[in-house]
């Protein structure tokens, strides 16, 4: 199972540039609200036609500007699970669920059905409608609507943006395993980045309608290569950094001189995540190792986040530490020792 895009579309606020190739898989499509996520879904599925580029699933080409290919959406064997799920309300489950079999008889596609309804926990339900059911159940008859045709290839825009927290983490885990038994490709778009790290295999960060090149999600969180892929995945402290040899960058944000063990040879910006500061009781001369103002707090669920700059410079960006409860014993205002380990620190070339 293989799919391949490179594609161009202008739109009013920004050029969609994707350029990507996968071999199966669950692929993220991760980033911020309007950054072109759902416009490729479109666009692989024909509901949208790019101005250029190819589109090929399992060798088959989908659309081809040059060639002037583009295969109608009934044609394309692409199973789509849009964010609203677009259930018909005038339908039962059972009709619903069957409205893409329309190419085999009546017995088969009773058959079929009754395995799919089966499958997804959906058996006593067959003859009610949409507005009937719980949004979680919504959902599967949804996805048992977008699996039963056996598509290539399988769009989830979003399916858990409509569903409270509690349903979400159930229904993502029932996903994950309903997924296990699909050959095809899987494209799952989100904006939620622990969520993308759970279901996916490998992630594609959008940003202002540019995709970065697919990545494994581990190395896409231990080693972002572009300041968007860093702020989309989570990390608060990025600041513009000037080398001054060979492994010490002076992030200049941050008015910090800091070792790295990464290659920085042509870095732009500088980065750490807030969890991997460490408080340090032991001597200041140690290796980045600075005395810091804690200059505000904020109580999370589960930790802390404190706002801490450099006690050297009062105009430097305040840089987010994350503390344990167990940890936190201190006032805003109070000095802190930190640590910011070489290992945890990343470099990387501007946007």
């Amino acid at each position: 199972m293989s799919l391949y895009i490179d594609i161009n579309k202008e739109l009013s606020s920004f050029n969609l540039d994707v350029s990507m190739e996968s071999k199966g898989g669950i692929i993220g499509f991760l980033g911020a609200s309007g950054s072109g996520k759902s416009m490729t879904l479109k666009c692989i599925a024909g509901i949208e036609k790019a101005d250029s580029g190819k589109i090929i699933i399992n060798d088959k080409v989908l659309f081809d500007s040059e060639k002037k290919i583009n295969v109608k959406t009934k044609d394309r064997k692409v199973g789509f699970l849009f964010q609203n799920y677009a259930l018909f309300p005038h339908m039962t489950i059972k009709d619903n669920i069957e409205i893409g079999l329309d190419r085999i008889s009546k017995a088969e596609k009773n058959k079929l059905s009754s395995n799919f309804i089966k499958k997804f926990g959906l058996e006593g339900l067959e003859k009610r409608y949409p507005w009937q059911l719980s949004g979680g159940q919504q959902q599967r008859v949804a996805l048992a609507r977008a699996l039963i045709t056996s598509p290539d290839i399988l769009l989830l825009d979003e399916p858990f943006s409509a569903l409270d927290n509690h349903l979400r983490a159930t229904m993502e885990r029932e996903l994950v395993e309903i997924l296990k038994d699909y050959n095809g490709t899987v494209v799952f778009v989100t904006h939620d980045i622990a969520e993308a790290y759970r279901v996916c295999d490998k992630i594609i960060v959008f940003d202002s309608g540019k995709a970065s090149n697919i990545r494994e999600k581990n190395l896409l969180f231990e080693n972002p290569l572009s300041f968007a892929e860093a702020k989309l995945t989570g990390c608060k402290n990025i600041s513009k950094a000037k080398k001054l040899e060979d492994n010490l960058i002076l992030a200049e944000d941050w008015d910090l001189k800091l070792k790295c063990s990464s290659n920085n040879r042509d870095t732009d910006y500088i980065a750490i995540r807030s969890h991997n500061i460490k408080l340090f009781k032991g001597q200041e001369n140690d290796e980045n190792v600075f005395t810091m103002s804690i200059e505000n707090i904020v109580e999370n669920p589960f930790d802390y986040t404190l706002y801490i700059r450099s006690i050297k410079s009062n105009k430097s960006n305040l840089i987010h530490f994350t503390i344990s409860k167990e940890e936190m014993v201190f006032d805003i205002n109070e000095k802190i020792k930190v640590k910011f380990e070489p290992e945890y620190l990343f470099t990387f070339k501007g946007e």
